[in-house]
């Protein structure tokens, strides 16, 4: 039930005091025609209801969550203690530097630290997620061009196995997607490449994530970035995946000239329910006089604000999500240079350990003998042979307690679940984990009924998923009286 159906007239909180100052009315112009509606609640009845709420919802510290992708990693209350800190919480995004000397020194910080980590010379704080990353990195490489007069670059490389929001970024940038096939094993098809960007002054660059979203390391990553620096174009790298290679393996070591990070992915802040995230990218020198927004640095012996000399402009208003670069800081300064990289092991460990001991009875995408922090598990044999999709099995994990890991992703993989444990699942969660699915896969062929039913044991239960598509009630109605 809403709060606003549970709302009665005349209820509410007195938990404001008495205003002391002069109060203003509204102008005419500047009021609404109708009362604002707000539900009219007692303290207690709205505690409730928010508790009623979270009970109904499933969170990392409920349960496994391999969300594919999305890495919903467990956040440490420790960067929670940091971003709660005065002098974070307390600041105005106005204050001269001289005031804000300790901030100064986060965004400096945290900036040494992701170049080292990925190999870049620069960085951005100020993008506030993923996409925005990617649309930033793109309008760099895309300055970079019109700087140096060619303006007929306007072709992005996006192959089939990059993340969803790539192809969206590169319109959006004012590019023009070519898509490139992966070879039968998942990698990117370096001979295709090669056919596409031989002799074409058109190519602006290359989008890849590197592994990719089958959760494979492409051996090849070399050479294609090479190929593309052949034709005159850069190279852009997804740094979505970058949980798997943090400490082994920099982009900017494999050619790539620009990237992005997800802090609410790689860097454990928390990113479930829709936000905050943020998405900070970075680049090799050349890139670095277009850089976006300001970043902190060193000026006669204390931190100061500074802009690139050709910047593109403002990607966000002031210095990006600024707490949740605080979380981030404080889970690289936890790990330090030996746990950088034994979190990245760990969670590639945890990948492999669930792929083995599901391989039995999953067919896993590609066949890959090692993979990655992730994999995918192709669910097409079984709904051939049962009528049970991967939609159901991930329905029927909701009845045991465990959210579903990303579904139908990649496309090109058409019966897909991907699963991520992530590097702070222990042992015998993966094998309580390891065993659901393999009963899921037991009931797929011996009561397939019971997985197109499921869930049943959930506060919603199964879905009219295309009438929801085709007919979504994005708002409440209200009835309003006339009176």
């Amino acid at each position: 039930m809403l709060v606003f159906e549970k709302s009665r007239p005349g209820r509410g909180v007195s938990a404001l005091p008495e205003c002391d100052v002069e109060v203003l009315a509204v102008g005419e112009k500047d009021r609404r025609e109708s009362e604002l509606h707000l539900p009219e609640m007692a303290e207690v009845d709205l505690s409730r209801h928010y508790t009623e709420l979270e009970r109904k919802s499933h969170g990392v510290n409920d349960g496994f969550y391999p969300l594919g992708s999305c890495t919903m990693k467990y956040n440490p209350k420790i960067n929670e203690q940091a971003a709660s800190l005065e002098g974070f919480t307390g600041v105005h995004p106005l204050q001269p530097a001289e005031t804000v000397q300790g901030c100064l020194k986060v965004m400096k910080e945290t900036e040494d630290a992701l170049c080292e980590i990925t190999g870049m010379s620069r960085f951005t704080l100020q993008p506030a997620a993923g996409a925005h990353g990617e649309f930033t990195g793109l309008l760099l490489i895309k300055a970079y061009h019109l700087a140096n007069g060619d303006t007929k670059r306007k072709k992005i490389i996006v192959p089939d196995s990059a993340h969803g929001t790539n192809p969206a970024s590169a319109v959006m940038a004012g590019m023009e997607v070519i898509n490139v096939d992966s070879t039968p094993d998942g990698l990117v098809d370096v001979d295709k490449l090669r056919e596409v960007c031989d002799g074409n002054d058109e190519i602006a660059g290359l989008m890849l994530t590197n592994p990719n979203t089958a959760g494979l390391f492409d051996p090849n990553i070399k050479e294609i970035t090479d190929i593309i620096h052949s034709c005159g174009g850069q190279c852009y790298y997804d740094g979505a995946n970058l949980n798997a290679i943090m400490g082994w393996a920099r982009p900017g070591d494999m050619g790539f000239d620009c990237v992005h990070l997800n802090l609410h992915k790689t860097f454990s802040t928390p990113h479930g329910g829709g936000g905050p995230g943020s998405g900070p990218v970075g680049c090799k020198e050349h890139l670095a006089k277009f850089m976006p927004g300001v970043r902190a640095e060193e000026k006669d012996g204390a931190l100061d604000f500074a802009k690139a000399e050709e910047s593109l402009g403002e990607m966000k208003s002031f210095y990006g999500n600024f707490l949740v670069v605080v979380r981030a800081l404080t889970y690289i300064k936890m790990l330090g240079r030996e746990g950088i990289p034994q979190a990245s092991k760990n969670a590639v460990l945890n990948a492999n350990y669930m792929m083995k001991k599901l391989s039995s009875k999953y067919d896993i995408a590609f066949n890959p003998a090692v993979c990655m922090h992730e994999f995918v598990m192709d669910i097409g044999r079984q709904a051939k042979e049962t009528g049970v999709t991967a939609m159901d099995i991930a329905k029927g994990l909701l009845d045991n307690h465990i959210h579903p890991p990303t579904m139908y992703f990649p496309l090109t993989v058409h019966e897909a679940l991907m699963a991520e444990p992530t590097e702070t699942e222990s042992k015998e969660t993966l094998d309580q984990a390891i065993e659901v699915f393999l009963k899921l896969n037991e009931i797929a062929y011996s009561d397939p009924e019971q997985l197109h039913n499921a869930p049943v044991t959930t506060p919603v239960t199964r879905l009219d998923e295309v009438g929801a598509a085709r007919h979504p009630v994005l708002k409440y109605d209200f009835e309003v009286s006339n009176e």
